[in-house]
């Protein structure tokens, strides 16, 4: 019985702390953000924005996005993250812009105030992060509305 109570406590202190393992992308550790995106075979070069606060360039499939840093305090231990890519001389018109929106559930479009056409996807970061797979998915994702998003903007 003893043997059992003592594999039973193993088990339980192993599901306990196995969450805080599979957790190794946050955006307080802006490194392991670059470390996720080269392991699923993107390039990533971290920097900083204008206001200090941390910044990835990357790309997918010949095009570029950035990766913005988000409720960051004094330009570190930032919480969430943001893909975002912008397209000069969109073929797309507001009404065709709303279309999008209302038909796409990931992704968020929009023409800025210099006609620039942007797209956004946001990842919430904070409270322990998520793990590489569940970051390459939403990865995944982002491609994928790039690519969609890329369709609609050059009229293809």
């Amino acid at each position: 019985m003893k043997k059992f109570s003592a594999a039973l406590a193993i088990v339980a202190a192993f599901g306990v702390t196995a969450p805080a393992f599979a957790a190794e992308v946050r955006a307080q550790d802006p490194a392991s953000v670059v470390s996720a995106l080269q392991k699923g075979g993107y390039k990533a070069q971290l920097t900083t924005d204008s206001s200090g606060d941390p910044f990835i360039h990357s790309a997918t499939n010949g095009s570029d996005f950035e990766i913005f840093f988000y409720g960051c305090t004094d330009n570190r231990d930032c919480r969430t993250i943001q893909f975002h890519s912008g397209y000069q001389d969109p073929a797309m018109t507001l009404q065709s812009m709303n279309s999008w929106n209302a038909e796409h559930r990931f992704g968020r479009a929009y023409l800025d105030s210099k006609g620039v056409a942007r797209i956004e996807m946001d990842i919430d970061l904070d409270d322990g992060g998520i793990s590489q797979e569940l970051f390459e998915d939403n990865v995944e994702f982002w491609t994928s509305v790039m690519a969609d998003f890329e369709e609609q903007v050059w009229g293809s």
